[in-house]
């Protein structure tokens, strides 16, 4: 195992003018089915925080236990979800509580205004305050809830020692392959186990390779993955990389962000996961480099709208003048 920054490869490359104005440096690994690497660009054994990344498998659990068997597309996608607290996440994740009998107040995911423009103005015209309903991880918080009142666990679900989050360790560790070697505290409160990044490549394998009927755990990843694909705007929101990619690609690929740049991509038709990490946490170099792997795997079309965004710009200034624009560099 190395430290992040070690190994790290130049990816992305910032050119204003005619000239590169900086770098960004990182390590990606893609998985098949098995969880076997077959291609790397870095340092694979880096050593990362998933952060929300890997909300599905924190999710596995609630699925896995049961608690979770009567759930729709809509609640998995937001338990999945780093959303932006528009009014449609509020309101489904509200209703989730509400069929619990759980209500606000019980989510431990702090709060946040909304990332949503039109949520943020709203409150402010309002002279309102946000909620926890808000945060971008509520829903994810909601299936931790879930979880914890199936198994008539107490309240402080985000607790390293609450059975919820036992069962998420225990899960996160036998998908990964490895003994996370600790965890830091997420922006949301719960802890985020570290791991390897060929580790993480290998989870996203492995639900890549899931297929129904293949038992409890392969079932509980395509669920999952399935409705990531079916509700790309439940798990993040109008304009963010992750539903613009999902929505590009016809709901075929499931693809999720994390923060400090790291980026999955979940690829049943070809038996594939990606796994990446930029060193500097740029969210701007993440999205380019997922969406250049998409293109080179042929799952996503390199004329597509969000793919000449993502992978290429152009970058504007104030007065809407283009001042530059990305190289995605993957040799």
């Amino acid at each position: 195992m190395t430290e992040v920054n070690e190994g790290a490869v130049d990816l992305v490359e910032v050119i204003r003018g005619d000239r590169v104005e900086s770098v960004h440096r990182g390590h990606i690994v893609v998985c098949d089915g098995a969880g076997e690497i077959v291609e790397a660009w870095g340092d694979p054994s880096a050593v990362i925080y998933p952060r929300s990344a890997c909300k599905m498998v924190q999710a596995l659990p609630l699925l896995e236990s049961g608690a979770g068997a009567h759930l729709t597309s809509a609640q998995l996608a937001l338990a999945s979800a780093s959303h932006e607290g528009a009014a449609v996440h509020v309101a489904g994740v509200n209703a989730w509580l509400r069929d619990l009998a759980m209500s606000e107040q019980n989510l431990r995911c702090g709060t946040h205004m909304p990332y949503s423009d039109d949520a943020r103005a709203d409150l402010i015209r309002a002279g309102d305050r946000p909620c926890q309903l808000h945060n971008n991880c509520s829903g994810k918080h909601a299936g931790f809830l879930a979880l914890s009142k199936h198994l008539g666990a107490g309240p402080e679900y985000v607790e390293p020692d609450h059975p919820v989050q036992l069962a998420v360790r225990r899960t996160f560790e036998e998908v990964t392959g490895m003994d996370s070697p600790g965890y830091g505290i997420d922006g949301c409160s719960a802890p985020n186990f570290a791991t390897r990044l060929d580790a993480f490549g290998r989870a996203m394998g492995l639900f890549a390779g899931a297929r129904d009927g293949g038992g409890l755990r392969q079932d509980a990843m395509v669920r999952l993955t399935r409705a990531m694909g079916a509700e790309p705007m439940l798990v993040a929101g109008e304009g963010r990389a992750c539903t613009d990619l999902m929505h590009a690609m016809g709901g075929r690929v499931a693809v999720k962000t994390g923060a400090e740049a790291v980026f999955i991509a979940i690829i049943p038709e070809l038996n594939r996961g990606i796994a990446l990490k930029i060193v500097d946490g740029t969210t701007r170099a993440a999205e380019a480099v997922i969406a250049a792997m998409l293109v080179r795997l042929g799952v996503l079309d390199a004329g597509a709208p969000v793919a000449k965004r993502l992978t290429h710009g152009p970058i504007t200034n104030c007065r809407d003048k283009v001042t530059g624009h990305y190289n995605v560099r993957l040799r």
